[in-house]
């Protein structure tokens, strides 16, 4: 074995490094090699062994939802189980438990297993202050998410970061895939539109894990008056960016399989326009349709449901299409953002002056007024595409210093 030190990261080297090593020093090519399976994708959390020790006695913060466990269980049960001081816990966009609605308010409460306060950090404060960080010696951040720059996990963690340097507080990521991690794309943000949906310079699909991208927001000063956090990574063992990954947990009501994983950059730029991407149906992020709409062969009616209490075109018959035709990964394969959809949808409403509902909204999505007018302008997918690509290959040299896996 072989170990290198990456960024503070152990990197270690097996197999057929070692083999070549044998064979090239006199030790004879191997006469039969046995097909052994790769080994088994851990995540930072599952790895209890590698940050347990820097946890005991201290008054730990945990930043989490629904889909921070360690198998079956929460990590916060895990953790308390293990003797560990769960003195706060942080809850992000749909709550502790992943059930509210997208937008919705969460309150602040208690959690029932450790006691511990729950503060929410999303609605009115996105960001924790001094007295919600008083007594912590450190927050620790578990959260998968999908890699697209408008979901909003990273934006939350980016200010619990910067709180977290302000206030002297060590900040710890368990590093997580990122199913939409084998691929960059789409046009990168100005910070003249930066927001909750959107903070920092990266494209739609920026290919990084969580933890890559703590680094990349800590080392490039991206935080408050650039100020850098106390940042620890504990990373994923045997996983590349080509890796695939199941999610095992939804990682918000209305992504409920991989298929709407692999949709959702694409189809998110259709939330502020007059086309449903089917929230108030149970093919979330895998149907487009618009009321009175002139393409397509597949109807659906948006109902309340849960996740979705008050859905876009609630009780009218949409207009499109089914996605669900497209195996999920067919659509990973395509590894891109897929303008066609938006398009369609575009040239479909019965009144195009109108389709932007929230005009202002879907340049907060794309980082800028540009997509917008290029598509009011009747450019083809494939010249709105060019572009971005000069910008995102500088991304790409940009963030290479930052990445922890092949």
């Amino acid at each position: 074995m072989v170990v290198l030190k990456h960024f503070g990261v152990n990197v270690h080297i097996f197999g057929g490094f070692f083999l070549f090593l044998l064979w090239s020093c006199g030790g004879g090519a191997p006469t039969e090699v046995e097909d052994t399976p790769p080994p088994a994708l851990r995540t930072g959390a599952a790895q209890t062994e590698l940050y347990l020790p820097q946890l005991q006695g201290k008054r730990v913060g945990l930043l989490v939802n629904q889909t921070s466990r360690i198998g079956e269980q929460h990590l916060v049960d895990t953790l308390h189980a293990l003797g560990i001081d769960i003195t706060r816990i942080f809850a992000p966009e749909h709550g502790f438990r992943g059930e509210a609605d997208a937008g919705a308010q969460i309150a602040d409460g208690r959690d029932a297993t450790t006691g511990a306060p729950l503060i929410s950090l999303y609605g009115d404060k996105k960001k924790p202050g001094p007295d919600d960080l008083a007594g912590l010696d450190v927050v620790v951040f578990d959260i998968q998410d999908v890699g697209a720059r408008f979901y909003t996990y990273i934006s939350t963690m980016s200010y619990v970061m910067e709180a977290c340097a302000e206030n002297d507080v060590p900040f710890m990521v368990l590093d997580r895939p990122n199913p939409n991690g084998h691929y960059v794309d789409g046009p990168v943000l100005d910070p003249a539109y930066s927001s909750f949906v959107g903070m920092h310079p990266v494209p739609v699909v920026h290919g990084m894990t969580v933890g890559e991208y703590a680094r990349m927001v800590n080392g490039e000063g991206w935080l408050k008056n650039g100020v850098q956090c106390d940042l620890t990574i504990i990373p994923c063992a045997n996983y590349t960016h080509d890796t695939p990954y199941e999610l095992p947990v939804k990682p918000s009501p209305n992504l409920p399989n991989m298929r709407a994983i692999y949709l959702y950059p694409s189809l998110c730029f259709l939330e502020p326009t007059v086309a449903s991407v089917g929230r108030g149906t149970n093919l979330q992020f895998q149907v487009v349709g618009i009321p009175g709409g002139s393409k397509g062969d597949y109807e659906f009616t948006p109902e309340p449901r849960p996740g979705a209490q008050y859905p876009k075109h609630e009780g009218k018959l949409c207009r499109g299409y089914n996605l669900t035709r497209d195996d999920a990964e067919d659509v990973r394969r395509r590894a891109k953002l897929d303008l066609v959809y938006l398009l369609q949808m575009y040239q479909a409403a019965p009144d195009p002056d109108a389709f932007f509902t929230s005009p202002a909204f879907f340049d907060k999505l794309a980082g800028g007024p540009e997509l917008r007018e290029m598509i009011e302008r009747g450019m083809s997918g494939p010249a709105i595409r060019m572009t971005w690509q000069e910008e995102v290959e500088a991304f790409r040299q940009k963030r290479q210093p930052y990445l922890l896996y092949p």
